[in-house]
């Protein structure tokens, strides 16, 4: 396989001023952090907005200098401020709760719990097919579909008391069968 060296699509010079440019740059990574630190809640964003002014300048179309290099920055980093409350407002980020280990739990994916967990779901789906037909519907509509007593009584016909009295049979019959406390 043959390798040609092709002639890169810039010059030199043009690499050097952009590496400048970047080192300049870097100069406003402090101010940048304590402008966004001031308009942002989540610290743990900062870091992100800043990166994104540095990616937009990095960008840009023009080649051409910059006169006033802080106003420019600084303007680039309140368009970032913009375009993020635009993407959370369609996004209605404000209604999302954040992901809290201590409150949602950790996820163990071990092999053993896992198995457990199937070993677990077959045994009640066993369980359920012993019961009765009608009584194994009620607790289906009412368990897995989130149906009311009314709802279910309305749709098989029963009274409101025999919906219960089925699911206290389903309920004692489940408890019974898979060893619950």
């Amino acid at each position: 396989m043959d390798f040609v060296l092709r002639e890169a699509p810039f010059q030199t010079e043009e690499v050097d001023d952009r590496l400048r440019d970047m080192e300049e740059l870097s100069l406003f990574r402090n101010a940048l952090q304590r402008f966004f630190q001031k308009k942002v809640r989540d610290d743990s964003e900062v870091e992100d907005l800043v990166h994104d002014v540095f990616v937009r300048i990095a960008q840009r179309k023009s080649g051409g200098s910059i006169d006033n290099l802080s106003g420019y920055i600084f303007e680039t980093a309140s368009n970032v401020l913009r375009d993020r409350a635009r993407r959370r407002k369609v996004r209605a980020a404000e209604l999302h709760d954040p992901f809290d280990v201590d409150e949602h739990g950790g996820t163990d994916f071990a092999p053993d719990r896992i198995l457990d967990g199937q070993k677990r779901l077959h045994d009640a789906s066993v369980a359920l097919l012993e019961l009765p037909e009608r009584t194994r519907h009620v607790f289906i509509l009412r368990r897995l579909e989130g149906l009311r007593y009314q709802d279910i009584a309305a749709r098989l016909g029963l009274s409101v008391s025999g919906v219960e009295k089925h699911m206290r049979q389903a309920m004692a019959f489940l408890y019974q069968r898979l060893d619950m406390q």
